[in-house]
């Protein structure tokens, strides 16, 4: 099944691993999409916000993300960027310990576990190791993050994926829209439901 095209916006209620909201928007460009959002949130009772503007290509690959941090501790920015597939920059500084990431990963989103799933379009039953370039919330520290997506079959339109991080200790199931974004994501968050315009 092939995904259609981004809604305008989504939001995510942040729940258990933290308390939060995350909001979205989705902007078609020329050669991929513009995604612009911002989530706050309570973590071990401690507060902080990011912001982040991505730019995908068509194919779903990561090119630039620029990200700003909030909390107690201060205002910390960053910016990676994606030259050739799975090259990185962050800060304008080589990165090679991302080497062969296509994706950003980013700990405060839920929107973005959609990136693999939409570039990599796997079949019932298969799977891939897909590592990603993985930012820390508060510190917008960069890290490489090794995981996995294993398509299981289908809930009526809805696709599901099997998800591990084992650095994490991380294993469960995701379940997506039609536009391929994630409803569920057990024990940090869900979908909000939002009333069309």
């Amino acid at each position: 099944m092939i995904f259609t095209s981004p809604p305008e916006t989504a939001a995510w209620r942040h729940h258990t691993a933290r308390t939060g909201f995350e909001v979205v928007y989705f902007q078609p460009t020329q050669d991929g999409h513009l995604i612009e959002g911002r989530t706050t949130a309570v973590e071990e009772g401690q507060t902080w916000a990011v912001g982040y503007t991505i730019e995908v290509d068509a194919g779903w690959r990561t090119r630039r993300a620029r990200l700003t941090s909030r909390s107690v501790a201060g205002v910390r920015e960053t910016v990676l960027e994606s030259g050739d597939p799975g090259s990185w920059r962050v800060d304008g500084v080589p990165a090679p310990h991302l080497d062969g990431c296509l994706d950003v990963d980013l700990e405060s989103s839920a929107m973005t576990n959609a990136f693999p799933v939409h570039r990599l379009r796997l079949a019932v039953g298969a799977g891939q190791d897909t590592p990603a370039a993985f930012v820390r919330a508060v510190d917008l520290t960069v890290e490489r993050l090794d995981q996995r997506y294993t398509r299981i079959p289908d809930e009526g339109r809805r696709q599901r994926y099997g998800y591990a991080a084992p650095v994490f200790d991380v294993a469960c199931r995701l379940i997506y829209d039609e536009s391929g974004f994630v409803l569920d994501y057990p024990g940090l968050a869900s979908r909000v439901d939002l009333q069309p315009r």
